[in-house]
């Protein structure tokens, strides 16, 4: 009897030492590498933020006002300024519109739910609600576009509605490409109205 109880005995002192070793494991591993989420802080935050781009022909002092022509107005209710990262870049997380003028002083302008300018590449991304209107009554309709400022080409993969008053024609498609004046447009996947005249 008192080997069967031994042997019960040390059954369950094993399996209580298991049971313990089990249930004192804790993860005390600290994450590192991939699996570690850095914080990224901005350098400066701006807020009603307003930008005015202008360029001139010729150098001028610092009281001439006259031979400068504006180019762009950028508004946005806040700024977030991430040019001390290694790929620096610029976010507009509240919105932005953005007016822009031709060498007629015709007004251009693009709206958007938020913005991002990558200053390496010169690229801008612009998504959520994006709409682009021409001076001349032209409107671009995406949830997303790309303007590469070297090349001053824009672009989407995404669905858009170009509605042209001149013609009267409403085209829809996914995916596009154009140049800022939009003298070029190359369209992908498209479908539309046109409104045909009766003389």
């Amino acid at each position: 009897m008192t080997r069967k109880f031994r042997y019960n005995f040390n059954c369950i002192a094993i399996v209580f030492s298991v049971a313990m070793f089990f249930l004192g494991c804790k993860d005390n591993y600290e994450r590192v590498g991939q699996e570690a989420k850095k914080k990224i802080f901005p350098q400066g935050v701006a807020r009603n933020f307003v930008f005015t781009y202008t360029e001139t022909k010729e150098p001028m002092n610092s009281e001439q006002i006259d031979t400068s022509q504006v180019v762009a107005v950028l508004t946005s209710p806040i700024s977030e300024d991430y040019d001390n990262l290694t790929f620096p870049y610029r976010t507009f997380p509240h919105g932005l519109n953005l007016d822009f003028f031709d060498s007629d002083k015709n007004k251009s302008i693009v709206m958007a739910d938020y913005g991002i300018v990558y200053n390496m590449t010169n690229l801008i991304d612009l998504r959520g609600n994006v709409v682009l209107e021409s001076y001349d009554g032209k409107k671009l309709e995406t949830p997303q576009l790309y303007w590469d400022r070297t090349n001053d080409w824009i672009f989407s993969q995404g669905k858009f509605k170009f509605t042209n008053p001149e013609d009267g024609t409403v085209m829809y498609g996914e995916g596009m490409d154009f140049n800022k004046d939009l003298s070029f447009f190359s369209a992908h996947k498209t479908s539309g109205l046109y409104t045909i005249k009766d003389e």
